[in-house]
């Protein structure tokens, strides 16, 4: 039953992508030049991601008691309405080229700091230890791919994207 958290999550994350913008479905899928160790890291980065779907198929919601399911509810409702907020702003850039409107004033990164929400919720909904720690190895490999985002996006905005990121953290 676990499974239905993914159901919410990958209608925003490509269905309302696709909505708003066609073409930043493609621009969202697509990984910048890696360097050095980020290469390792994309390869733990997608086996990670592949570990929490595939987990999730075969974990089960756990509703009691009540109040542990509320928290893991909150943290995966908390996702998606940051990934929603996310997706929407990553389909309407700036005439620069990058996002930098809506909740990308406050993050550089919101999509990840979406997903780590939400996958952690799904692990504190379905009281996975094992879906924790690939939600930690989804998160911590996913830092090397934003530096690697980071560098190919000064070298393609150039200093007006050096400039956001004097103003805009890189998480929260």
């Amino acid at each position: 039953m676990g499974w239905l958290l993914l159901i919410p999550f990958f209608l925003i994350r490509f269905g309302l992508l696709a909505t708003f913008n066609k073409a930043a479905v493609k621009r969202a899928a697509y990984f910048a030049p890696l360097e050095g160790g980020e290469k390792a890291a994309y390869w733990l980065y997608q086996g990670s991601n592949a570990a929490i779907v595939l987990g999730l198929v075969f974990l089960k919601i756990q509703y009691a008691p009540v109040w542990r399911f509320s928290v893991g509810l909150a943290v995966y409702a908390l996702g998606l309405i940051l990934l929603a907020l996310s997706t929407a702003a990553f389909a309407a850039p700036a005439e620069n080229g990058f996002s930098q409107r809506g909740i990308y004033r406050l993050s550089r990164n919101p999509m990840y700091v979406a997903y780590f929400a939400c996958f952690t919720g799904c692990a504190l909904l379905t009281r996975s230890w094992g879906l924790f720690g690939c939600v930690l190895v989804f998160q911590i490999s996913g830092h090397w791919i934003i530096l690697s985002e980071e560098r190919w996006c000064v070298r393609q905005f150039g200093e007006a994207y050096l400039r956001y990121q004097e103003r805009v953290r890189r998480y929260l």
